[in-house]
């Protein structure tokens, strides 16, 4: 079973900057995507960027220019550099992997709050 584990969250003022990392049990390498979703209170979880397979990335508009997905294959981490961050940053972090093997699976992590607020 694919565990995922999300650090890094925390409270930060208002053009502040956050990383979060998502460690995964096994090599990130194997999934077909890993990436990060946030879910505010009363709203959907929506997409904050991902990778595939391949490397290439997606961001969502709301994040482009101040949010940057990397990979680190010595660590086996998924990370999020969170700059100039504002209140409506303010979620939980999920990181999420998807893989094939025979059947999609689709794998979450607990989540990290993430409170922008000064």
């Amino acid at each position: 079973q694919v565990q995922l584990v999300e650090f890094g969250g925390g409270l930060v003022q208002p053009g502040g900057s956050l990383r979060l990392s998502c460690a995964a049990s096994e090599s990130i390498f194997r999934f077909n995507v890993m990436g990060w979703y946030r879910q505010a209170p009363g709203k959907q979880r929506e997409l904050v960027a991902d990778f595939t397979s391949s490397g290439s990335t997606n961001y969502a508009d709301f994040v482009k220019g101040r949010f940057t997905i990397s990979r680190d294959k010595a660590k086996n981490t998924v990370n999020l550099q969170m700059n100039t961050l504002n209140s409506e940053d303010t979620a939980v972090y999920y990181c999420k992997a998807e893989k094939f093997d025979r059947v999609m699976g689709i794998y979450w992590g607990q989540g990290t709050q993430v409170t922008v607020s000064s």
